[in-house]
């Protein structure tokens, strides 16, 4: 592989479409004929201000946010949010969360901290778990629509239908698909999946949810203090919004399989999916565990049945151009990410090396 560069199958902080990364380093010195780098820049300066309003003006139409919702550009991450989520919207009272792996896991434990938690319902990180038992009396339900670990996803956004306000960490598969937003109340995630660098936060809050932190809340992280501000309440990272909005402007334009802008990239990130699970399924060598009516399009964990491979995988994947291919440490085995900057040619390429891999070794 000598003509482009590796594919990445990282799951976060992950790859970036080349072009974006290109245009970054074509203005890393001077932006705009400012003479300034976007780093150089005050936050509060008509340049940066600039980049931050189209920013959000390209992801509202991209993912059709409705008016009565506010962006917030923020930090801390997902983690950071599942402290800063109940802080907000708890009122100290009742959370339900649906447990369907690692990281919802994570926010149910963070939860605990502020607010009394119930687990509506728990799967085994291998699907979604029916039977919710929802409180009517709940600040809100929690739920994680797509499981970065685990590789369980939920490909319609569940119905609450109790008037409780549902909120969905979105990390690893905003901007990969539509979001409903008559079904969501707040949806948040880290920019390092499939909209840029690590460091920015994306929150989407329901105006008539504002307004309501708790005393312990910090001021940077009241969502109706920082949407007064616009974002710019203290210093946002403003380097990883202005990389944001130029992904934000390669998904407008991104055509594929006759469509344009975020229909596009939902269709090949189906396709990209759709012919990963093929080769999987239809091997003896690997093994997905998770249940085919909800495995992730975004990550996509995978077995090797003869663990004692493992070492010799990944370093002939490595040498195959094929990178950053290890499961997580808490599940072992292999994962491939596959946001919306891996081109169809690099799963396709992984395909093949699964195919050679095991003609060798199975």
């Amino acid at each position: 592989m000598t003509a482009h560069r590796p594919f990445n199958f990282s799951a976060g902080p992950a790859t970036l479409p080349e072009p974006v990364l290109r245009q970054v380093a074509a203005e890393m010195l001077d932006w705009g004929g400012s003479g300034m780098s976007v780093m150089e820049m005050s936050h509060r300066g008509k340049e940066f201000i600039s980049i931050a309003e189209a920013a959000e003006r390209d992801l509202r139409e991209l993912l059709s946010v409705p008016p009565h919702f506010r962006v917030l550009f923020m930090q801390g991450g997902g983690l950071g949010e599942n402290a800063i989520v109940p802080m907000n919207l708890s009122r100290g009272g009742k959370v339900d969360v649906v447990v369907t792996g690692s990281w919802s896991r994570k926010s149910a434990a963070e939860a605990r901290r502020y607010a009394d938690v119930h687990v509506a319902a728990e799967g085994n990180g291998r699907e979604i778990p029916r039977d919710w038992r929802l409180r009517d009396d709940a600040a809100y339900v929690h739920v994680c629509t797509n499981e970065t670990i685990d590789g369980v996803e939920f490909h319609d956004l569940p119905l609450v239908d109790n008037g409780v306000p549902l909120v969905i960490d979105c990390s690893s598969h905003m901007l990969s698909r539509p979001i409903d937003w008559s079904r969501v109340g707040l949806a948040f995630g880290g920019a390092q999946k499939n909209i840029g660098p690590a460091g920015l936060t994306l929150v989407f809050v329901r105006e008539d949810l504002l307004g309501h932190a708790m005393s312990i809340c910090p001021s940077a992280f009241n969502y109706e203090t920082v949407a007064a501000a616009q974002s710019m309440y203290n210093t946002p990272p403003t380097f990883a919004i202005y990389v944001a909005g130029l992904v934000f402007q390669w998904a407008k334009a991104f055509e594929y399989a006759g469509k344009q802008g975020l229909a596009a990239i939902e269709q090949r990130n189906i396709d990209k999916a759709a012919l990963l699970y093929q080769a999987l399924d239809g091997a003896s060598l690997y093994e997905n565990r998770v249940q085919a009516n909800c495995r992730s399009r975004m990550n996509v964990p995978f077995y090797l049945k003869d663990e004692r491979l493992n070492d010799a995988f990944l370093t002939e994947a490595k040498a195959a151009g094929l990178l950053q291919l290890k499961g997580h440490k808490t599940v072992g085995g292999m994962r491939a990410s596959i946001y919306n900057a891996m081109p169809l040619e690099g799963v396709q390429a992984l395909v093949a090396f699964l195919k050679d891999f095991e003609a060798r070794h199975g």
